[in-house]
């Protein structure tokens, strides 16, 4: 895809792509559950919810937000792929009510497989999308590996006062989700057949900046991305550890062009069947199995799931009091 290197895919040397290479999160949670938690009175958010970073409180106006992501190419070309994963690592501030303020590299390459020089490339776009943030990118670290990995590991900025948690929520509230989604299906449809999605790329590498504004002006305090576990995964880890219940109006999820015909073509990422797996125990559904694969998609860079309006994005559903299922599709 780059001039030095014409007809390499990226894709075709790694197992998964994106998030949806992700331990699924069953296992995740069954390993993590048996480690110590951190605890302290300034530690604001640490493990016990899965949030999307860790928040810390350095004084009475400033709390830290530390996180790192990082994953195989989702894409083919180096330079977007670069742009998707930095993308993709500064959500997770964003989605914790956060200003991104440095970054630090996450490169694993196969360089006797791979020329070196596309790694610059996708290094190169890691570093123009940290520009367009404001974030500062200052090193990292990397290492020899038999798969291409990228990502970044960052450190935000928020008013702890303010964070946006994804146990804060409250029954009543509308929920709302910030992007479209299909990105794993239109992804893994890449892969295969080396179609190019624009509208895909396009949103991958869409700061989430402007959603968590409009979120924290709305006075919104709960929210998560939509990421590797899907919206289903997502909503029911945010409804659980909010000790609520959550309803998802299907009429009003949006989706990305093609996506329907990806599902329909049967380009499922095993990641996508692994989040309904996981969450369907939990699931009251009255729509059909193809619409559920779609809500569980695993997702990479996806949109801002927020309790609350925030005006300018769709309302999807809704948080209601707990009940025996903890996620309602409708």
């Amino acid at each position: 895809m780059t001039a030095t290197t014409p007809g390499l895919r990226l894709t075709q040397y790694a197992a998964g792509g994106g998030c949806a290479c992700k331990v699924p999160p069953g296992e995740l949670e069954r390993v993590l559950g048996g480690l110590p938690l951190a605890h302290g009175e300034d530690l604001l958010v640490g493990l016990e919810h899965g949030d999307d970073a860790a928040a810390v409180r350095i004084d009475a106006d400033r709390a830290l937000i530390l996180t790192a992501d990082f994953f195989t190419p989702v894409v083919d070309d180096p330079y977007e792929w670069g742009r998707i994963a930095a993308t993709n690592a500064l959500s997770d501030v964003y989605a914790m009510g956060g200003t991104p303020v440095v970054a630090v590299n996450l490169l694993s390459w196969p360089r006797q497989k791979i020329p070196f020089d596309v790694a610059a490339e996708v290094l190169r776009g890691g570093a123009d999308v940290c520009a367009a943030a404001g974030t500062f990118l200052a090193g990292g670290h990397s290492v020899d590996d038999p798969e291409p990995k990228y990502g970044q590991a960052v450190t935000g900025l928020a008013d702890p006062a303010r964070l946006l948690r994804n146990d804060a929520g409250e029954a009543g509230l509308p929920l709302t989700l910030t992007k479209p989604l299909g990105l794993g299906v239109l992804n893994n449809r890449h892969k295969a057949t080396g179609e190019w999605f624009e509208q895909a790329v396009a949103q991958m590498t869409t700061l989430n900046q402007d959603a968590a504004r409009a979120a924290l002006a709305a006075g919104a305090r709960c929210a998560t991305d939509v990421t590797g576990f899907g919206l289903l995964g997502h909503l029911y880890k945010l409804a659980r550890a909010s000790g609520v219940s959550a309803v998802v109006d299907t009429a009003a999820v949006p989706y990305l062009d093609g996506a329907r015909d990806a599902l329909a073509a049967g380009f499922v990422p095993g990641g996508s069947r692994r989040n309904l797996d996981w969450v369907r125990p939990h699931l009251d559904a009255s729509v059909g199995e193809d619409e559920l694969v779609l809500l569980a998609d695993a997702q990479t860079s996806g949109g801002l799931l927020v309790a609350g309006e925030v005006p300018g994005y769709p309302v999807v559903g809704e948080l209601v009091p707990a009940r025996e299922a903890t996620v309602v599709v409708r």
